[in-house]
């Protein structure tokens, strides 16, 4: 990984980035506008950065097992889709027991598990593992080898502290709403929905999620979110005609 805990976290925010951009495109391409991927306000999904990390290491260890390129490049993609795919169901479990309630849901998707990891996923990852490991990451390795020492660990300390305060906003912002909507579930949504706009980004972030307490208010929130934007669209619409 190179210079130990700098390269580890570098690498992390790095591959955490791209991950951004691909969810990022992908869900704006889907919604027809831009939208903002992914649990933290920042450009990162750490999932993916927790990702390329776990693929990294599983291709140094079988690296120590096998010197054969070919096997040692299909063993790695097998073993990471395993890891990966364990790695993204108890990140579904564990924000489900915090939070209450399902960011994601795969319920649909062929030969999935409990909603939380498909196939089709897994399948994903295998594809990334190998693009990662034959293309982006031996680039990165020589890019950041040539990153001063001192500019790597001002690099990782920066990294370090807004990852801290991005999670703690994120968390708290979480929390807020589902205490807004514990109570908000309640009444009607046109008395409340000035709040609940104001927590727009995490509903469009994460298009399946769904507190469990809150019942069938989920699909309130979706239709009034989803009639706010349509509504905008035909008023700029109308002021450029």
């Amino acid at each position: 990984m190179g210079d130990n805990l700098a390269g580890v976290v570098i690498f992390f925010a790095f591959y955490a980035f791209i991950g951004w951009i691909l969810e990022t495109i992908s869900a704006s391409i889907s919604a027809n506008r831009f939208i903002n991927r992914g649990f933290l306000t920042g450009p990162f999904c750490p999932i993916y950065g927790f990702g390329a990390i776990l693929i990294i290491q599983t291709y140094v260890l079988l690296g120590s097992i096998s010197q054969t390129e070919s096997i040692l490049l299909i063993a790695s993609i097998g073993l990471s889709m395993l890891l990966t795919t364990i790695l993204e169901y108890i990140t579904g479990y564990a924000l489900e027991k915090i939070f209450y309630c399902k960011w994601w849901d795969y319920s649909k998707e062929f030969l999935n598990l409990h909603g939380r990891v498909c196939l089709k996923y897994s399948l994903l990852w295998g594809l990334l593992t190998y693009f990662l490991l034959l293309v982006v990451h031996p680039f990165s390795i020589k890019y950041f080898a040539t990153v001063p020492i001192f500019a790597k660990y001002i690099l990782m300390i920066t990294l370090i502290i807004f990852f801290l305060f991005d999670t703690m906003y994120s968390v708290t912002e979480v929390l807020d709403l589902k205490r807004l909507l514990s109570v908000s579930y309640k009444i009607p949504i046109t008395k409340s929905y000035e709040t609940i706009l104001t927590y727009k980004r995490i509903f469009l972030a994460f298009p399946e999620l769904y507190f469990f307490n809150i019942g069938k208010f989920n699909n309130e929130i979706r239709s009034f979110l989803h009639g706010k934007v349509e509504r905008i669209k035909i008023q700029i619409k109308s002021r450029l005609s």
